[in-house]
């Protein structure tokens, strides 16, 4: 995987640095696995705008991807890799040997043709799913579940991988992208290898349409606003002091909100670098 940089025939171009699709085999996806949906616009049931700076944006088609890889003892053969418009990954398509088609995310080192498999007694290879129980210690893995047989929910984003670092008790001990040290029960399943489109971090999008087409829409600051917008709005010229904070009043910028008695804070060993 690799980026592109454009010649600058145009100030769009100038500064523009896109992702290759170069790796992507097939340009349709698998039509069972795709529906549509309805934009927001940010508004809610009454039509009213609830979040701010969403509108517009391209015409999108969820593609249903397997968190659980739940089918275990099944092997299945990578089809196609694929674009996807709602994740910073690319996706691959598999064919179960019983017949059965799913979307997975695409590990780096995933190749069309390629067998993957799912289950507590499979071999800790690229694109195979197993509890983190039965893996080797600092192996690097993504997709991991919180709960067994929940789905996954951490390290999802392109190019991020954890590291399976120790086991003590009935508990995993991983160390996340963020850097934060935390538990996690064995029994829970995740993916061996690293999230793969590691290239996308230095995509540049060039101009503000881009960011348009993705259903961005104008972000103004606090600053700019009136005082009666927003509480660091208002002043003459470039008013500076007082403590940055949210439209509501919510003290930003290092002041901590996470929960004090947060129940997974006993699960944290030593919290993400700041």
């Amino acid at each position: 995987m690799a980026v592109r940089k454009l010649k600058p025939t145009t100030p769009g171009q100038r500064h523009k640095i896109i992702g290759a699709f170069d790796t992507i085999t097939a340009s349709a996806p698998e039509k069972s696995l795709v529906f549509g949906g309805k934009k927001t616009g940010g508004r809610n049931n009454t039509g009213k705008m609830t979040m701010r700076y969403i509108g517009g944006g391209h015409k999108r088609k969820f593609r249903v991807i397997d968190f659980k890889r739940n089918k275990d003892g099944v092997p299945a053969t990578v089809k196609t890799i694929e674009y996807d418009p709602n994740r910073s990954a690319r996706i691959a398509l598999l064919f179960y040997a019983d017949g059965e088609k799913r979307y997975i995310l695409a590990p780096n080192g995933l190749q069309v043709g390629q067998q993957v498999i799912s289950g507590a007694d499979v071999a800790p290879e690229v694109g195979n799913a197993l509890p983190m129980a039965a893996m080797p210690l600092g192996t690097l893995i993504h997709n991991i579940e919180l709960r067994p047989g929940q789905g996954a929910a951490l390290v999802r984003s392109a190019g991020v991988f954890a590291q399976l670092t120790s086991r003590e008790d009935k508990y995993a001990i991983i160390k996340l992208p963020s850097g934060e040290l935390r538990k996690v029960l064995a029994a829970c399943k995740a993916t061996v290898g690293v999230v793969g489109n590691s290239d996308h971090a230095l995509e540049k999008s060039g101009k503000a349409g881009r960011s348009r087409w993705l259903g961005r829409r104008p972000h103004n600051r606090g600053v700019t606003m009136n005082p009666v917008d927003h509480p660091m709005g208002g002043g003459e010229g470039r008013q500076s002091g007082g403590h940055p904070r949210s439209r509501k009043g919510l003290l930003a910028k290092g002041y901590k909100t996470r929960a004090p008695k947060k129940q997974s804070n006993k699960l944290i060993i030593e919290r993400r670098k700041k």
